[in-house]
């Protein structure tokens, strides 16, 4: 993703606040390279999960054991092989879970090549008409030896758990959870249209079907996994959708993490908020900056308690939200 106004931050002369905004320095690959070796001595086992009963069920230790799984496979940018093990691993999840549900496999002409793609959607049955939706991405950027632990690997680890929780639980609104394919730009730079191929995909699709036009809302989450996790309002997001959020977070006692500053960011949210759908994105980018889009990004920066106490509020502004 990147920002309306990139943020100039003093960590390691790093540039950031830009999920894709030409900071990178590091080669591009086109299936992902060799891991760097300390990847497989990360930790496996998080130190810091609260009890699941004290983040409403959510357990933000499995969240972090499907990051772990995520990195092992390496670096996972779209139209590698490692993103099929990816894919097959989200999948399996799934189902393991009881969901229901549907894949759309396309291709996207990008800077690159033309390159296959796969989103991947949980649907749960509501009472009445109306959905609620939630998303991560799941590709990681192509650069060498980045293995994405926190972008995509903990948005997706917190979507995972939230599919656990939720498949089979029918509320008055259906919920779907997408796990997009595609979010990174192929070029350094995050320059349209080269981003956002997934969601822009699903959201084109919910178009021409009518279910777009019967999303309440749309949650986004990105780069919510790191141990010192501060999450600002972003800019872009609905005021009101973003106040149930923060509200929400506030009521549970973390609003030391959703705090009020606010953020420019761009990301999978405005595929949805450019066709009128009430989003908000959950994203903690300035944290990250001293390893976003770098080989550091590995699993020693995930916090077991940060996912868990994402993965509490955005299942708890579900609840707000099926009440409404």
């Amino acid at each position: 993703m990147s920002c309306g106004a990139t943020l100039l931050l003093s960590i390691t002369g790093f540039i950031a606040g830009c999920k894709a905004s030409g900071t990178d320095n590091h080669t591009n690959t086109a299936s992902g390279a060799t891991v760097a070796s300390h990847v497989a001595a990360q930790p496996q086992v998080p130190d810091d999960g609260l009890p699941a009963e004290s983040t409403g069920g959510f357990d933000g230790k499995l969240a972090y054991g499907h990051v772990a799984k995520q990195v092992s496979f390496g670096p996972r940018p779209s139209g590698s092989q490692a993103i099929l093990q990816v894919q097959d691993y989200i999948a399996s999840q799934l189902t393991s879970s009881s969901c229901t549900v549907d894949t759309d496999s396309f291709s996207a002409d990008t800077p690159a090549a033309r390159l296959p793609m796969k989103n991947i959607v949980v649907k749960i049955p509501g009472e009445r008409q109306g959905i609620i939706l939630l998303a991560t991405h799941y590709d990681t950027k192509r650069l060498d030896n980045f293995v994405g632990a926190d972008d995509s690997g903990s948005s997706t680890g917190v979507m995972l758990e939230m599919a656990r929780q939720l498949c089979g639980k029918h509320g008055r609104y259906a919920v779907w959870i997408a796990f997009f394919d595609g979010e990174e730009a192929v070029r350094k730079e995050w320059q349209d249209p080269d981003n956002r191929y997934g969601s822009r995909q699903l959201a084109a699709k919910m178009g021409m079907s009518g279910d777009l036009k019967k999303v309440q809302a749309m949650i986004l989450a990105d780069l919510v996994g790191g141990k010192a996790l501060r999450i600002k309002r972003e800019q872009n997001s609905t005021k009101a959708l973003v106040d149930l959020i923060w509200g929400t977070a506030k009521r549970l006692g973390y609003g030391e993490i959703f705090i009020e500053q606010t953020t420019p960011v761009d990301d999978d949210h405005l595929s949805f908020l450019q066709r009128g759908v009430p989003s908000a994105d959950i994203i903690d980018l300035e944290n990250s900056a001293g390893y976003w889009h770098t080989p550091q990004d590995t699993l020693d920066k995930i916090s077991a308690k940060s996912l868990g106490i994402v993965g509490h509020v955005i299942l708890e502004s579900v609840k707000e939200l099926q009440a409404r």
